[in-house]
């Protein structure tokens, strides 16, 4: 038994099983697994040229401030909801259903209508989904470091 243990621990080390060190975000009472964009380049990129995402995926944005934000879907290929968030974590705004564009930078921006400081991009139809209301708020894996 206890050796069955040790390769569970090796083989979740290697291979990077979900844990404490994963950034995650909790919504809704739903927990996602997120790629962190927090510099500008890394915003700017976003979810461009992907094809797919994961149900249980999204991608949150921290940005330097907390302002009006505006998102845009150039080069996007995923349908998604865009979520805003100020800084105390509240969703302050809501894209749902966003469609994917390719018309470059002739693509629609969504913005934020109040100031935010969190960004989260989940697959399309997940804020309907968890039935998510302006104020509701978001938790943070203990991997991710809240904007200062």
């Amino acid at each position: 038994m206890r050796l069955y243990a040790l390769v569970l621990l090796v083989s979740c080390g290697i291979s990077g099983c979900a844990g404490a060190s994963q950034p995650w975000v909790e919504i809704g009472g739903q927990r996602y697994v997120v790629e962190v964009s927090d510099d500008d380049a890394e915003r700017a990129r976003g979810l461009m040229f992907r094809d797919t995402m994961a149900s249980d995926h999204g991608m949150l944005f921290i940005h330097d401030a907390e302002e009006p934000q505006a998102y845009w879907m150039k080069n996007t290929k995923i349908p998604l909801d865009i979520l805003y968030f100020n800084s105390e974590r509240k969703l302050v705004a809501q894209q749902r259903d966003v469609p994917t564009c390719s018309l470059g930078d002739a693509c629609p921006s969504y913005p934020s209508d109040a100031p935010a400081r969190y960004v989260l991009e989940l697959n399309a139809g997940e804020a309907a989904r968890l039935g998510l209301k302006d104020g509701a708020e978001m938790r943070f894996s203990p991997a991710i470091k809240p904007a200062k």
